[in-house]
């Protein structure tokens, strides 16, 4: 293969979007800003790339290595934003600096994460999402819950379950064990792998009470409705694990109030985030045939601090590439612009084709104008036209006759 040949493929982990696939990822994020607009949010965006200080690990966001780094003409380290997030703590530290009540900002943009050794995965990442700033309460937590509910509903998802947890709950178990640090990461790495079997194995060599025991090693199995907190309220002794669960226990109590929503949810106590900037409930959404989450949110109240305010915080993120994957396996009816209208013409009706093309633009259709190919036969534009989803296809075979085929 050779060098001209390469332009036309992409770099590892991008793709191009085209044709009825693009059109139909612009109607569900269409249909989803529409949600988060009636929800009071704002749109906002920030730059594609910044400097790399915005999103250094210190901040409990990616690790350096998985970010895509360069340099600008003063020799400042530049890196294509990982996570958004980051970016609109900065900007509303800048720029609603005085502001003291809620701030509500949505977007939609690509996130850029290397993928070294996951074949398949992309590197960029596209996503929608909402950010609650200068709000602590349990109801912004549940409010953005019931967000992410009507998002998934309004892309016409179905069968889907939002898992929540806490992250002061698994700092508080961690305290009250008196784990090293070495035993800390041990455990939570078993927790996130789900391994019960290592945790039993790792609890046979720890002398602690046989409760508490019985507790950590069920606690990577743990997660389900209300009754799960309950059981968990009678090992756990530490005030910051008893804070999250009471937190849970309110948030589940006010997600019934939106129209029992509180049946969409399940709880899991043993949820870790991959970003460690993350404080109090944090939730994924996930459907059926998907082992990726397809949203990812929470509670962030130390993150605007570091940018100059303290401002509590609570964001969802929607992963717009999981979403649509997960629209195509469950054969989502995503409804294509059937409003559209080919003007088919010769040069000399050129005038009187361009005047019908207006006219049917000003009724609110979408007009294709083309001029005919003699070579070209009548089917062969029929075809095309249904290709591209074109209703109507108008033959401007002379002036005073305009027919449809």
């Amino acid at each position: 293969m050779d060098y001209e040949e390469n332009l036309l493929f992409t770099p590892e982990g991008v793709r191009d979007i085209y044709g009825t696939e693009c059109e139909k990822r612009r109607r569900v994020e269409s249909g989803i800003h529409s949600i988060m607009n009636v929800y009071g949010f704002q749109d906002i965006q920030t730059p594609t790339f910044e400097f790399f200080d915005i999103f250094k690990q210190e901040r409990g966001t990616v690790e350096s290595k998985e970010m895509f780094k360069f340099f600008d003409q003063y020799n400042n380290t530049l890196v294509l934003r990982p996570d958004i997030t980051p970016s609109i703590a900065r900007c509303v530290a800048k720029y609603y600096a005085d502001e003291q009540l809620p701030i509500r900002l949505c977007y939609a943009g690509s996130t850029f994460i290397h993928r070294r050794g996951y074949q398949g995965k992309l590197s960029e990442i596209s996503q929608i999402g909402a950010e609650l700033m200068n709000d602590a309460s349990s109801d912004a937590d549940a409010e953005m819950i019931a967000l992410t509910v009507e998002c998934l509903a309004k892309a016409g998802l179905e069968e889907f379950k939002i898992d929540v947890g806490h992250a002061g709950f698994i700092r508080g178990i961690m305290e009250e064990t008196g784990f090293s640090k070495q035993e800390v990461e041990q455990y939570k790495t078993l927790l996130a792998n789900k391994n019960m079997f290592g945790v039993e194995q790792m609890m046979e060599e720890k002398d602690i009470s046989p409760e508490w025991k019985e507790f950590l090693v069920r606690l990577p199995d743990l997660f389900g409705g209300k009754e799960t907190l309950a059981y968990a309220k009678k090992y756990i002794h530490h005030p910051l694990a008893l804070e999250a669960v009471e937190r849970m226990e309110r948030v589940y109590e006010i997600l019934d109030i939106y129209g029992d929503l509180g049946q969409c949810v399940t709880f899991d106590l043993s949820m870790q985030s991959h970003y460690e900037y993350y404080t109090g409930i944090i939730f994924k959404a996930y459907t059926y045939g998907t082992g990726e989450a397809i949203v990812t949110g929470g509670r962030y109240d130390k993150l605007v601090e570091q940018f100059g305010k303290k401002a509590p915080a609570v964001g969802l993120a929607i992963v717009l590439d999981q979403l649509m994957n997960a629209l195509g396996r469950q054969k989502a009816e995503i409804p294509a612009d059937e409003n559209g209208v080919l003007v088919l013409y010769h040069s000399a009706q050129r005038k009187t084709a361009i005047h019908t093309g207006n006219r049917y633009r000003d009724e609110g259709h979408r007009v294709m104008l083309m001029r005919k190919n003699a070579e070209t036969g009548l089917d062969e534009y029929r075809q095309y036209a249904e290709q591209h989803q074109i209703a109507t296809v108008l033959y401007v075979e002379s002036d005073e006759s305009v027919k449809q085929l």
